[in-house]
């Protein structure tokens, strides 16, 4: 960044610059490289996220008989609740509310639950100097840092072209990990309901 800037006294400022674009890189990022697996018991009605959560890929009950949970509106889990009298059984809803995920019906047994989802980008540091991304793409740092450093600066000029350069690379991952994950072979659309 210094080489970039032509400064050499932002050394305290740069790590803050870094971590607003790791912050913005994973609201922006959908890479192949970010998604994780866990898999925890379920036995509440409320069940914490992960602590790197990001955005849900698929949320379903394991073991006999996976079946995915359906995503609805907290609305809609109020009302399935108020219908039902708040029955319990095996959840096939589940919905956010204040940070963790809420699930309908609220289990009436332990499942074993399976969550696939992406992950923030796992920040860098003096104990990890380096991640998956960095080496990947150096270039989606360096941008998205500048693009944080031009208001500290006050270099509106350089702004529009850092974001731009910033904006290609988030661009060109997110069409690269839609390659990776879909080439070999074409994408068939199931009709039909599951058996």
């Amino acid at each position: 960044m210094a080489d970039f800037l032509n400064r050499d006294d932002l050394a305290a400022a740069v790590p803050t610059f870094i971590s607003l674009a790791e912050a913005d890189i994973s609201r922006n990022l959908r890479h192949w490289q970010m998604e994780e697996r866990a898999v925890a018991e379920m036995d509440t009605q409320y069940s914490a996220v992960p602590s790197d959560w990001v955005a849900t890929i698929r949320f379903q009950t394991a073991g006999d008989g996976t079946r995915p949970l359906e995503l609805i509106s907290r609305a809609e889990m109020l009302d399935r609740r108020a219908r039902s009298r708040d029955v319990a059984g095996r959840p096939q809803f589940y919905t956010m509310a204040a940070g963790q995920f809420e699930v309908f019906p609220t289990p009436d047994q332990t499942y074993n639950a399976e969550l696939l989802y992406f992950a923030r980008v796992p920040a860098l540091s003096n104990a990890a100097p380096t991640n998956w991304l960095l080496t990947a793409a150096p270039d989606a740092y360096l941008y998205g840092a500048l693009v944080h450093s031009a208001p500290y600066l006050q270099d509106d000029a350089r702004s529009a072209i850092w974001a731009s350069f910033y904006q290609s690379a988030i661009d060109a991952l997110n069409r690269a990990s839609d390659d990776a994950k879909y080439s070999g072979s074409g994408l068939r659309m199931r009709i039909g309901a599951y058996t």
